[in-house]
């Protein structure tokens, strides 16, 4: 282990995703307890009393909690290894930062509003998340990635509602995401060539498995 590290996690959890692809970026070994949200464990209990929700790492006996702020403390506390997941630039590290944020108040909500309905409503918050998708597909652009040319936080951020895609697209009927938003689309190829994402992010069909059966209260 590097230094102690224990990473409070679910595996469906897009929030737990993001901070193990950005250990596995910095080639950080930990260990990985799985949390059950429905039980939670004393530990879990103990390190985020605030919140009391995971993703929580667990550094040297220190907790640090909320995904972002998690990525952010990675890439600081093992500034010695490669890549650098923030930007030298003031000025782009500012912007990493302003999408990153963005993807958790409109790409979360949205899914998650597409998640709470049925029928012609779904379809309507279906229609909400393209749109918000397309706003990420402008700031792409021609880049490679979300913010300049390296996969850093803004990418880590938002690549893991990819998985959720094809459940969202089940959902839905006629959600299609390389329609809709094409750049964005590669984007995700290009992501998922990153062997740190491909082995942190679950298989999609086992995303829409997880979502049938919590939804009939399996």
């Amino acid at each position: 282990m590097d230094d102690d590290v224990i990473l409070l996690d679910f595996w469906v959890s897009v929030f737990g995703q993001r901070v193990r692809i950005a250990l596995a970026e910095k080639g950080v070994h930990y260990e990985n307890r799985e949390e059950n949200p429905q039980n939670k464990t004393p530990l879990l209990l103990e390190m985020n009393p605030v919140h009391k929700k995971i993703p929580v790492l667990i550094h040297q006996g220190k907790p640090v909690c909320e995904s972002n702020i998690i990525v952010q403390y990675i890439d600081e506390a093992w500034h010695d290894k490669s890549p650098s997941l923030l930007p030298s630039d003031p000025y782009l590290r500012a912007q990493a930062r302003f999408w990153a944020d963005f993807v958790d108040k409109k790409v979360y909500e949205a899914g998650k509003k597409i998640w709470a309905t049925e029928g012609s409503e779904q379809v309507a918050k279906k229609e909400e998340l393209i749109e918000v998708l397309k706003v990420l597909e402008g700031q792409l652009g021609e880049k490679p990635y979300l913010v300049g040319e390296s996969f850093g936080l803004a990418d880590i951020a938002l690549i893991p509602f990819s998985v959720w895609f094809h459940a969202f697209g089940k959902m839905t009927m006629n959600m299609n995401i390389e329609r809709e938003c094409p750049k964005l689309a590669a984007w995700v190829n290009r992501c998922m060539e990153r062997e740190a994402v491909s082995k942190s992010l679950p298989h999609p069909h086992k995303i829409y498995e997880f979502d049938q059966k919590k939804k009939k209260g399996q």
